[in-house]
C-alpha cells in the first residue's frame, strides 16, 4: 500500500471507528463502566508510542537533537495555552470543567456543545497532520502512532458525546456531528501528506509537538483522572492497564517489522 493510502487509511479509521465506539459506550450503560479501563489503556499507548518510536524516530532524523527537544517543550507550553482557550480540552466525563455552564445551574443552551465541536475538530485535525508526518516517517511508526491515537480518541469522544446530549443534542444528531468532526483528521491527513513532501525537513519537528501532545494529553488530562481512585486493587488495575498498552505498541512494531 503506498504511503497515502496508508494516511487515509489510518485516518478514516481513527475519525470512524473512534466515533462508533464511543457511541456504543455513551449509549449503553453497562459499556460506560469500562472507559475508565480505556482511560488507563490510552495512558501507556500513548506514552509508549512517544518514549519507545517517535522521539527515537524524531532524534534519528535530524542533525540537532537540541532542536527536536526544544521543540518538545515549546509543544507542551504550546498545549498548556490551547487548553486555556478551550480549543484542545479533553473531555472523559460528563462533568468537564471546561464545559461546565458559567451560570449557577442553568442550561447552557449549546455552548458546550459548540465549543466541544469546535475543539474536537481543531484537534482530529492536528491529529491528521500527526499520521501524515509519522507514515511520511516511516510505516511502522505511522501505525503506531494511528494506534495511539484511536486509543486515546475512544475515551475523549465518549466524554464529547455525553457532554453534547447534556447540551441538548439528541443522540442522532451528536452522532452526526461527532462524525462530521471525525473528517478532519482526513483532511488533516491530505493535506499533510502534500504539504510535507516538499518539506521533508519539518518532518522531525512535527514529530516532536505529536510527542508533545501526546505527552500533555496523558499527563495532563488523563492521569489526574485515575487518581480520584485510589484503592488499591483500582491502582493495580490501572498499572496494569497502563503497562497493557505499553506492551500493545511493542507487541505491534515488533509484528510490523518481524
Amino acid at each position: 500500500m503506498s504511503t497515502l493510502g496508508w494516511i487515509v487509511l489510518a485516518s478514516i479509521l481513527g475519525g470512524v471507528l473512534s466515533v462508533s465506539c464511543a457511541a456504543l459506550f455513551a449509549l449503553n450503560s453497562r459499556a460506560q463502566h469500562y472507559v475508565g479501563a480505556l482511560v488507563s489503556y490510552a495512558i501507556g499507548a500513548l506514552l509508549g508510542a512517544v518514549f519507545l518510536d517517535i522521539l527515537p524516530e524524531a532524534f534519528a532524523m535530524t542533525s540537532s537533537i537540541a532542536t527536536v527537544s526544544a521543540t518538545l517543550l515549546f509543544g507542551i507550553l504550546l498545549f498548556f495555552v490551547l487548553e486555556k482557550l478551550v480549543l484542545w480540552r479533553h473531555c472523559h466525563h460528563d462533568h468537564c470543567e471546561a464545559h461546565e455552564p458559567h451560570q449557577h445551574g442553568t442550561h447552557d443552551h449549546g455552548r458546550s456543545g459548540t465549543m466541544i465541536i469546535v475543539g474536537d475538530t481543531f484537534h482530529n485535525f492536528v491529529d491528521g497532520i500527526i499520521i501524515a508526518a509519522a507514515f511520511l516517517a516511516d510505516t511502522e511508526l505511522g501505525i503506531i502512532t494511528a494506534l495511539a491515537i484511536i486509543a486515546h480518541e475512544i475515551p475523549q469522544e465518549v466524554g464529547d458525546f455525553v457532554i453534547l446530549l447534556h447540551s441538548g443534542y439528541s443522540k442522532l444528531r451528536a452522532f452526526q456531528v461527532n462524525l462530521i468532526s471525525s473528517l478532519a483528521t482526513l483532511v488533516g491527513g491530505i493535506l499533510g501528506y502534500f504539504a510535507l513532501q516538499t518539506m521533508q525537513s519539518w518532518v522531525p519537528s512535527l514529530l516532536a509537538l505529536a510527542a508533545a501532545s501526546m505527552i500533555y494529553v496523558a499527563v495532563a488530562d488523563l492521569i489526574p483522572g485515575l487518581h480520584k481512585r485510589t484503592e488499591l486493587h483500582e491502582t493495580l488495575k490501572q498499572v496494569t492497564l497502563i503497562a497493557l498498552g505499553v506492551g500493545t505498541v511493542v507487541l505491534v512494531g515488533a509484528l510490523v517489522t518481524g
